[in-house]
Parts: structure tokens; sequence; C-alpha cells
């Protein structure tokens, strides 16, 4: 009975018709838009830094690494690594820095990839990635070469041209019969294929040659890069492979790390960048927060006389706090919850989202111009948040992570509930026979 009283009288006090404080409806909707708008603001940063991660970790960098493995051993390591049931796959590649030179004279500065002709079929998650917009994923010949689809327009190249390599370890010579007056320290190469990652990093200075054609670029053994079922369990999987290499002899040498290691500086300036994003967005809690603590303050003083009665019939402190507490819970919950369900609305459909908001915005600035006639709107151009000539990508991402959703929803209601508690301080102050001497 004692908790139905105090539930019934914080009801009245947050749904009250006639009331001098200002609503409690202001207060809700002020969590609500904090909630919504730092799920949304999160959820295209979780989309934008996950995307970019799983560019580098799927194409370029892998999960796992292994160097300094003698050649004669890769092989054998392959079968070892693949006996851990976490690992998907395994594929030795190298990789140099070279300078690209077309047809027309244009010189580009490129990072080279090798890779085996059949890495596609032994990495899944690569081949889903790397589309190509001519040609295939042929490096079976000694002289072919993949391109990066901006790297290929930069340098005016398309499918079966020529173009000549350069690196410095190419000074050791490169046979290449067929073309007796290509200059020393350039090596001619046919493009088999232009492939596009959605990355700009690697459309824009990526090549791709056979793996057998590094060791006429550079010095530096094949590295293993090896993907497992979920990355973030990267230094147990590293541990077990470690240890199924070291049992045999030949493996004493090697180097293991993971993305954690060679990612390092990038990873960790994006967790920086989201958390100071994190707490920017937050100081609306914050302030919503401190508005709640007025109004609840205010409220206190205009039920001056009700609490000294309840006091007087022998209600606690505790219970005329909590009644007060209570009153914010119940606002925190129901504008905590409100914002979740339109910020999940939202960032679920975030594409449709921005084009209703262009939209809109495209349409009063053409309205504000017909009627101003400063000009003609129709050379207007239309506004665009995310346009494909500034940002490199087709659609704008989206990630939800459930523990960051029950967090800012966390938030949103405890921001509330302690404004409201701190606020009800004043009540054990209050002095029944004071306020109820002249009543």
């Amino acid at each position: 009975m004692k908790s139905k009283w105090i539930f019934f009288i914080a009801l009245r006090y947050i749904f009250r018709k006639k009331k001098k404080s200002p609503s409690p409806v202001f207060a809700m909707l002020g969590i609500a838009t904090g909630v919504m708008t730092l799920i949304v603001i999160i959820a295209v940063m979780n989309g934008f830094q996950l995307s970019f991660i799983e560019s580098i970790l799927e194409i370029s960098s892998y999960h796992l690494r292994i160097g300094q493995v003698e050649t004669d051993k890769i092989e054998r390591a392959q079968d070892l690594i693949l006996t851990n049931s976490q690992v998907q796959a395994v594929m030795p590649f190298n990789e140099f820095q070279a300078l690209l030179r077309g047809r027309w004279g244009g010189q580009q500065a490129v990072l080279v990839r090798a890779l085996r002709e059949n890495a596609l079929s032994l990495d899944q998650s690569l081949a889903d990635r790397m589309v190509f917009e001519q040609g295939a994923f042929d490096i079976k010949d000694k002289n072919s070469i993949l391109l990066g689809s901006r790297l290929a327009r930069k340098m005016m190249i398309g499918i079966n041209d020529e173009v000549n390599m350069f690196s410095i370890p190419s000074i050791f010579g490169f046979d290449n019969e067929d073309d007796e007056d290509e200059n020393e320290g350039f090596h001619t190469f046919i493009v088999t294929g232009i492939f596009t990652t959605g990355y700009y990093e690697y459309d824009s200075g990526w090549a791709v040659i056979n793996i057998d054609n590094a060791v006429k670029f550079t010095e530096q053994g094949p590295v293993l890069g090896i993907k497992i079922s979920n990355h973030f369990n990267d230094q147990r999987a590293l541990n077990n492979i470690r240890d199924s290499l070291l049992q045999e002899p030949g493996y004493e040498e090697a180097q293991f790390s993971s993305w954690r290691d060679y990612n390092r500086s990038f990873f960790g300036a994006l967790r920086t960048e989201k958390l100071f994003m994190f707490l920017l967005v937050g100081l609306i809690f914050i302030v919503v927060g401190l508005n709640i603590f007025q109004s609840q303050r205010r409220s206190v003083l205009e039920h001056r006389e009700e609490i000294g009665l309840l006091k007087a019939l022998g209600g606690s402190n505790f219970s005329a706090r909590l009644i007060f507490g209570l009153s914010g819970a119940i606002i925190g919950f129901i504008g905590a919850l409100t914002g979740v369900g339109f910020g999940l609305l939202i960032s679920l459909n975030i594409s449709g989202f921005f084009t209703v908001i262009e939209t809109v915005v495209n349409n009063i600035i053409y309205v504000i111009n017909l009627i101003i006639g400063l000009f003609d709107a129709s050379g207007l151009e239309d506004i665009s948040f995310f346009s494909p000539a500034v940002f490199y990508i087709k659609e704008i991402p989206s990630r939800i992570i459930n523990s960051e959703v029950v967090l800012i929803f966390m938030f949103g209601f405890l921001s509330a509930l302690f404004a409201a508690w701190f606020a009800s301080r004043r009540i054990s102050r209050t002095r029944p026979a004071e306020v109820l001497r002249y009543e």
C-alpha cells in the first residue's frame, strides 16, 4: 500500500492539469530528443567507422599475420593453421611500393599487393569486396596486373593497356624476352582487371600482381594473412596458432601479430573520435537534467503545504522524496524510451531520412528564392548532405550496436532520475508545524 500511494501522487504531480511549474512534457521531449540524436549520430558514426575497419581488415591487413616464415615452410604452416576451428582463410601475400607509368606518360606511386592466382577462392570476404568493373581477377600470366578503378581513371588506363612498373629492388632484373627495348628498371604489365572496393585508398593506389613475381621486386619474403570467424577474438586465435606452429621445428623466428598491432594508431584515433562525439552530444542530457532539476525544485516549493500534510500524517522524508524521485524516473523512462524508438527508426532508414530532409530543405530554398525574386530559382543546384561527388560512398552507412543503445537509454533515464532526486533534498527541511500553522 505504501508504494501505491507514492506512485499515485507522483503520477498526479506529472499529469495534473493546473500547475505553475513547466510541464514535464517538455522535459520528456528534451530527453527524447537527446536520446534520439545520440543514437542516430552514433549509428552513422559506427557505420562509417566499421565500414573503414572492415575494408581494412578484409581487403588489406587481414585479422592475423605471420611473418618471417621460410618460403619452403609456407605450405606446411598453412596446413597447420587451417586445423584451427576459428580460421576461415589463410593466404600468403607480399607487398611493396612501386611507381607506375601509363601509356600517356602519367606516373603514380602505388602499393603493389602480390597474391596467388586463386586468392579469391581462398578468401571469400575478399571476393565479396573486390568488385571488377572491367576484366576479372586474372593474374595467371607473369605480366598480368590489376588496378584500382580510381587509379585507372587517373592514369587514363583501360583493360588490356600496358603499364610500366618501376621499383628500386627491380634493378636485379626482370626477364622479358619479348620487349628488348624496355628500359632497365621498368617492367611492362598488361592490365587484365580494374576493380573497386568502396574504399578510396585502395581504389586510388592499389595494384595487384602474381605473388611469383614479387621476388623480382622485393627481397622480403611472403607473409601469411589469416582470416578468423570473429576478429574480436584475435588474441585467443593468435595464441592457439602460435602454440601449434612452435611445436614444430623451423618456426622459431616467425613473427605473430594481430590487427590491433599493425593498425593501432588508426583504430585508436577512431575510438577517440567516437568517445569525444559521445561526450559532446551527451551534453544534451546535462542541459535537460538541469532543466528537470530546476523544475522539480520549483515543484517542491509549490507543493510545500501538501508535503507538510503528508509528513504530519506519518509520511517520512524518504517517502516524500521518493514521490519526486519517482516523478523524475517516469519522465526519464518515457522520454528515453520514446527517443530510443525514434532513434532506431531513423537509424534503420537513414538513407530515406536524409532524402526526406534534403527534399524539404531544397523545397524551402526554392520557395524562398521564388518569393524574394533575387534570381531564377530554376538554376539552383539541389543540396545533398552526403553527395557522392564529395564523399566516396554509395549510401549512408548505419550500424546499431545493442549495448550502446542500452547505454544511451540509461543516460537519458538516469539523468532525469538523479536530477529529480537531488532537487527533492529541500523536503527534509520542510517542518509540518510551520507549514500548517496558518492553514
